[in-house]
């Protein structure tokens, strides 16, 4: 490593000592800049990269094994805390989002069913109560979203971790 980064170092110095001697127009010096930029990306890591380590199972593997095959991975993949904070940040900023959707549902769902409807709104009442009350399509409705609320609010508190 500390290789590569005395040589990087160098080829640097010799392309700024040679960029600083030329005389470039301004469409040369941006494509320069657009193949070195090009350059940096190419060279971090990849999703495929992160993808490699969901695919590890860990039901039916030995520990011997399973030890092997993350030791390949690591030894294929370069990975720096940079990366695992950006990566553990977005899984906890989408559990977060999920969490936040889920309340948001369950509180509509309530709010359909507590709160009164017009008569255009209450669409066919399935059972009734009283001659006046009973249980309307629009209930329904506001059930099965107060149902996805609580499956979105699940999901968001108890995802795994990894990826099938």
């Amino acid at each position: 490593m500390t290789e590569n980064k005395a040589e990087i170092d160098k080829k640097m110095n010799e392309l700024i000592a040679l960029l600083a001697k030329s005389d470039l127009s301004s469409e040369t010096a941006k494509a320069i800049r657009d193949r070195f930029n090009a350059a940096i990306k190419s060279s971090g890591p990849k999703l495929e990269q992160i993808e490699a380590f969901y695919k590890l199972d860990t039901d039916n593997t030995p520990r011997e094994a399973l030890l092997d095959e993350f030791s390949i991975l690591l030894s294929n993949n370069q990975f720096d805390s940079k990366i695992s904070k950006k990566h553990l940040r977005g899984e906890r900023l989408s559990k977060m989002v999920l969490v936040v959707i889920g309340i948001v549902m369950i509180t509509l769902g309530f709010a359909m069913i507590i709160m009164p409807a017009p008569p255009f709104f209450e669409m066919y009442t399935i059972f009734y109560f009283t001659r006046d009350d009973g249980i309307t399509v629009m209930d329904l409705i506001s059930l099965l979203i107060v149902l996805a609320g609580v499956y979105f609010l699940i999901k968001g508190v108890y995802r795994n971790s990894a990826r099938k």
